[in-house]
């Protein structure tokens, strides 16, 4: 039987998932490992290629890997680390940012300090900062996200990448090249510093690279004709597993309930603006390019942790009247600051007045909640993004009748499960898709 693998490694564990054509699932496997220590990244891919039973290993016909997006490493041109990652949350200095604002055009994507380029920049100064001849011995080196080197690990080819992961580098994912204003300031910094750093051979998410290792392919029973396709970003390979494809129909949309709100939906029409923290990841299909916009607000789960546990969560959630609406209107923020739909680094959370019932408190979060996702999705439409279709539901949230309840009275589409909620089988389908339909890659 011919199976397809998916491989992703999240902001705390990694998990395997083999599908068949028709996209069944045969195996799951799962493995913790830190995300800063990049000794267990290798350790956790092996063990679950290792997990898998033999008979599904020797079916597999292709495997996929999504890791977390702007997590980089620096590699010498035999493809070892020179150093630990640096993770998607890590934030470059202030002077590293203003840099990259020199050259960078204004309102991009990259003007951020956990943006992949930003951590170029900063990987470049410390390099040029030791010991020149050890970087002379090294040279090249190689400027790889997570789901890059993973990869490497399997198919031997340094310096790949795909246009999910490579869309913060800097990568012009409408023109698919690297911009001008990107390898003309490379050029110059590698001239003044003397080290040169290869930025990664950027291809479709999907697309076939290579072969397994044979190595690999004979220790681990794996056919040895399995193609390593080029992989893409977890949050964009959990979009894939919720609509249960990775060529999703236009107007397609995932919110994802999670510790905060995140609303994605597959559009005609690219968005990218900084005000709301807005950006595209690029589709491609057999007919049209397609986009997947969306933003991330600093709502959610978190907040409701702040005030009950999980048994009252689901003990008050069943006492709430979800088809009255609430008479509170909170802005409910675990903290100081939101992303979206509202961008505002300083905005205070609003949680007052706050009554003496639990179930009347609870139920103003979720009302409130519910308005913000709304708020989100007509920000979409107003900037011109499809019209949506349906929303799927993913994350701990979904689970909460009475929360999906009070979002279908503000969102007026119809509301589904998620067709599966692991990025893993979001990424065994881009493996699939690769294989059984190549034309649309």
């Amino acid at each position: 039987m011919n199976l397809y693998l998916g491989i992703d490694f999240g902001t705390s564990g990694a998990r395997a998932i083999a599908i068949d054509a028709e996209g069944v699932i045969h195996a799951t496997a799962r493995f913790e490992y830190s995300i800063r220590d990049i000794s267990t990244w290798e350790a956790a891919l092996f063990s679950l290629l290792e997990q898998m039973p033999l008979e599904v290993r020797q079916g597999l016909q292709a495997i996929a890997v999504d890791a977390t997006s702007a997590t980089v490493l620096v590699t010498d041109a035999k493809g070892q680390p020179v150093s630990q990652p640096h993770i998607y949350s890590d934030a470059c200095d202030a002077q590293i940012v203003a840099l990259v604002k020199t050259f960078a055009p204004q309102g991009h994507t990259v003007l951020s300090a956990t943006s992949s380029l930003a951590k170029l920049v900063q990987a470049i100064a410390q390099l040029a900062d030791g010991d020149r001849a050890k970087n002379l011995l090294n040279a090249p080196y190689y400027f790889l996200h997570q789901a890059d080197w993973l990869s490497f690990l399997l198919h031997g080819e340094l310096g790949i990448s795909d246009y999910h992961n490579a869309l913060k580098l800097g990568y012009d994912v409408a023109q698919l090249c690297y911009p001008d204003w990107l390898t003309y300031w490379l050029e110059s910094e590698f001239n003044r510093c003397q080290i040169e750093v290869q930025l990664p051979k950027v291809f479709v998410p999907g697309k076939a690279i290579a072969r397994l290792k044979p190595e690999l392919a004979q220790k681990f029973g794996i056919h040895p004709h399995c193609w390593i396709c080029a992989g893409t970003t977890d949050s964009t390979a959990a979009f894939f597993a919720s609509a249960g494809s990775s060529v999703p129909t236009v107007g397609a949309a995932v919110t994802s309930l999670g510790s905060t709100l995140v609303v994605k939906i597959c559009s005609q029409v690219r968005l990218d603006d900084p005000r709301y923290g807005l950006y595209s990841h690029r589709l491609d299909t057999d007919r049209e390019i397609l986009w997947l916009v969306g933003g991330g607000s600093n709502t959610g789960g978190a907040v409701l942790k702040q005030f009950f546990s999980d048994r009252e969560l689901q003990e008050f959630s069943d006492r709430i009247p979800a088809s009255q609406p609430s008479h509170l209107d909170y802005y409910p923020l675990p903290s100081k600051g939101e992303r979206f739909p509202i961008y505002d680094p300083d905005l205070l959370p609003r949680l007052t007045p706050r009554p003496d019932d639990p179930v009347e408190f609870l139920h103003g979060l979720l009302e409130s909640m519910a308005k913000i996702e709304a708020r989100g999705y007509e920000l979409l439409r107003s900037l011109g993004a499809s019209p949506i279709a349906q929303i799927y539901t993913a994350g701990g949230g979904a689970k909460n009748a009475a929360w999906t309840d009070i979002r279908r009275r503000h969102l007026a589409v119809p509301l589904v499960p998620a067709i599966q909620t692991e990025a893993a089988y979001g990424t065994a389908l881009l493996a699939q898709q690769n294989i059984l339909h190549p034309q649309s890659m």
